[in-house]
């Protein structure tokens, strides 16, 4: 990771993060296919092959600078150059393919140098329009988050000017928290740019859940690394982003890494693993999977839904407030499968022999068809295919003050199913060690996540609720 996180992943920028890592190769396979017909030439099975080996290998060839960052402080000389010189790169390596497998010699040589010439100032102009589409949205105050810093020193005041002299950061700093009397602060405190002191380290937890902080910038020197991990441990009942400044410690990360942000080194201690097109491909194929799933069982959810209503009163459809992407609240849908519809301060879970459990609401339990709904959640954005599974809030205010790093999994959207389901973690917890257990594998998941891990997830789920274990 070459930047840190600090942008809101809203759907418009992960759609330029897709753009960007595609959309130049498309264009110069397009231009090349045009170039084609303008020379009369059919486009036969070599071409086509040449048009896919323009894709293929354009997508690493023809990539912007990594890090959004990284592409606005180059500026659009360096952009134009780079992607000059890649372009060239581009052009060798299919001349050496073609020379290799001796096609080279079914393509025209005019043709060919046609398109070597005349692709690279459309890929420019294409290229530049992407970087203001950037510069536009992360310089939109609505893409920004909210940061602090926890450390008043020379190295903080320096990030922290910097980013108030950078619009496109996407970052606005709320203030310095620093436990030093200000007459000890000393020449950290002078600057163009008023900043402003919050408190001390222990006013952190209570201005962070207050004002809706998103990210802090931790800038303590070695010596306090007892009191760097005690702040770490007290923000785990947060979902804020954590970076270090500027040295590595052996703490418990959440897809920690290393990383630099407008020239200052920055160590990822807890950030979501969902960034970039990470976070795209996530979101649509949660869209794709979706909707393929929907579809066709539309009308088998109309029906269960209207048996709902004819086997026992009340609404077929049973909603409850949970929380989503950074603790926020969301109304999750599921087949009413009781005869209460429990959502207040002190909700019971259901056991294995409960009572308010309707016939049909059992099956459907069993089944798990009671958690169809949450498609329609899923396609809204506020859950995905997989992730950690929501608990009512209820549970959430009764286990944050119980488990340490609980809300942590509350950095990605929640799932229909997920690591802990998979390991047995379904149904009913009665004791704190389940639910520990099952807050384990979620931070597990938050770690270790790749579409393949997915995948993994949702193979074992449809085996799992297949042999109807452990669901009532």
């Amino acid at each position: 990771m070459t930047n840190p996180v600090v942008v809101k992943q809203t759907l418009r920028m992960g759609l330029l993060s897709i753009a960007q890592t595609v959309g130049l190769p498309l264009l110069a396979s397009a231009l090349l296919a045009l170039e084609m017909l303008g020379f009369g030439i059919p486009i036969d099975r070599p071409f086509v092959l040449l048009l896919t080996f323009v894709v293929i290998l354009g997508v690493p060839f023809l990539q912007p600078e990594r890090g959004m960052m990284t592409q606005l402080i180059g500026g659009r000389r360096r952009l134009v150059a780079r992607l000059a010189l890649r372009w060239m790169l581009l052009l060798c390596v299919l001349l050496a393919i073609g020379y290799a497998t001796k096609s080279s010699d079914h393509f025209s040589r005019g043709l060919l140098l046609t398109w070597a010439v005349t692709t690279p100032p459309v890929l420019a102009g294409l290229a530049l329009l992407m970087h203001e589409a950037l510069n536009r949205m992360l310089s939109d105050p609505a893409s920004a988050r909210r940061a602090i810093f926890v450390g008043y020193n020379e190295i903080s005041v320096s990030l922290a000017q910097r980013v108030e002299r950078t619009s496109s950061a996407a970052l606005r700093v709320a203030g310095f928290f620093d436990d030093r009397a200000p007459h000890r602060l000393g020449g950290a405190a002078e600057g163009d740019i008023p900043l402003e002191i919050q408190g001390g380290l222990k006013d952190i937890i209570e201005y962070v859940q207050s004002n809706a902080i998103d990210v802090i910038f931790v800038a303590l020197p070695v010596s306090h690394i007892a009191r760097v991990q005690k702040l770490l441990d007290d923000l785990r009942d947060t979902t804020v982003s954590i970076y270090y400044v500027p040295m590595v410690f052996p703490f418990d990360t959440i897809q920690g890494g290393t990383s630099e942000f407008l020239g200052v080194p920055l160590i990822a201690l807890c950030e979501t693993p969902f960034h970039g097109t990470r976070g795209v491909s996530k979101r649509l194929t949660d869209l794709v999977l979706g909707i393929l799933i929907l579809l066709p069982i539309a009308p088998f959810m109309l029906l269960i839904g209207l048996l709902v209503r004819l086997t026992s009163p009340g609404p077929a459809i049973f909603k409850q407030r949970r929380y989503g992407l950074d603790g926020q609240e969301i109304m999750v849908y599921k087949f009413r499968t009781m005869t209460v519809t429990e959502d207040g301060g002190a909700i019971k879970q259901a056991t294995k022999d409960d009572s308010r459990i309707t016939p049909l609401g059992r099956m459907l339990r069993r089944t798990s068809l009671d958690e169809l709904p949450q498609l329609l959640n899923v396609l809204q954005g506020r859950m995905s295919l997989v992730g950690p599974r929501p608990h009512a809030v209820a549970h959430n205010e009764q286990y944050r003050k119980l488990i340490k790093g609980y809300m942590i999994r509350h950095k990605v959207a929640p799932g229909m199913t997920g690591w802990a389901q998979v390991h047995g973690m379904r149904g009913e917890t009665q004791t704190l060690e389940q639910m520990e257990q099952r807050v384990k594998y979620d931070l597990d998941y938050l770690r270790n996540w790749s579409p393949l891990l997915d995948l993994k997830i949702l193979v074992k789920t449809v085996l799992i609720v297949a042999r109807g274990d452990k669901a009532y």
